[in-house]
């Protein structure tokens, strides 16, 4: 009988996936059973049951909003743009600016100071100014908030990466006769990939954090954050609650995306 081989590889691969999915079904589980305690206690009257926020969801997602009977689509489809406006502004200006911050030494000393006063600043400190702002208004006014909270993870990641790379490589660059352009395309930007991967995974969890915060106060552009605030401001807890958990899904989405991309890359420059 043919016996079919997997290989050693193969079989880590099926393992790891099959742990890795075990200990997030046991993880959410656990999560669930303390949200039902919590809940159950009634001390905290602003958290609602499991059961009913989940009906709440599965209400969501048949009827649309309790209040202003928006599809739930509707919130998310409003919520994506505004966050891939975000996300594409930080990726046009962090990522080549973090490149030549790292590469050039004195304009990295002239910028540190700046980065490092506005660095500290909660992102949702600057969604009053920037929606107020008339050029930016409701329609660049929660994007400009995304991309202060998603700039500095990828920047900073960004200029790390260019400081780590082996000044031995450039040297020896320089002696085989490359010029410093094609030193920049050839050593740095390939040696700086994985920080900058590094960088925009924890800057899509931040961006979605952003989201939220940005759109409470850009009322009229509406989303999936607004939706949270207004069924909290009406009571509807479980509304509330049913939206964090869309959130959420959304959030750990793009994060997955981004991993596989982080992945894809890698395997495609060798380094694993």
């Amino acid at each position: 009988m043919a016996v079919t081989n997997l290989g050693f590889d193969e079989y880590n691969k099926y393992y790891r996936m099959a742990r890795t999915l075990a200990i997030y079904v046991v993880s959410l589980c656990l999560f669930v059973f303390v949200w039902w305690i919590v809940a159950s206690m009634g001390i905290f009257e602003t958290i609602p049951m499991p059961g009913d926020t989940f009906d709440a969801l599965k209400s969501l997602i048949r009827d649309g909003d309790p209040i202003s009977k928006l599809s739930l689509w509707s919130e998310i489809a409003s919520s994506l743009v505004t966050f891939a406006k975000g996300a594409a502004m930080t990726l046009v200006i962090a990522i080549p600016l973090g490149l030549l911050l790292g590469y050039v030494k004195p304009l990295r000393e002239l910028a540190t100071p700046i980065i490092e006063i506005l660095r500290p600043i909660a992102p949702v400190a600057w969604a009053p100014i920037f929606i107020a702002t008339k050029a930016l208004g409701y329609d660049w006014g929660p994007a400009m908030v995304v991309f202060m909270g998603m700039l500095f993870p990828i920047l900073t990641s960004t200029i790390f990466g260019v400081q780590r790379i082996d000044p031995g490589w450039i040297d020896a660059s320089k002696t085989l006769g490359a010029d410093s352009t094609r030193i920049f395309f050839k050593v740095v930007l390939p040696a700086s990939v994985p920080y900058v991967l590094n960088g925009l995974k924890t800057a899509l969890g931040i961006g979605w954090m952003c989201i939220v915060a940005s759109e409470i106060f850009a009322t009229a552009l509406g989303g999936i954050g607004f939706f949270v605030y207004e069924m909290a401001n009406n009571f509807y807890w479980d509304y509330a609650f049913a939206g964090i958990i869309v959130i959420a899904v959304l959030g750990l989405l793009t994060t997955g995306v981004a991993e596989q991309i982080s992945k894809f890359v890698s395997r495609r420059m060798g380094m694993e």
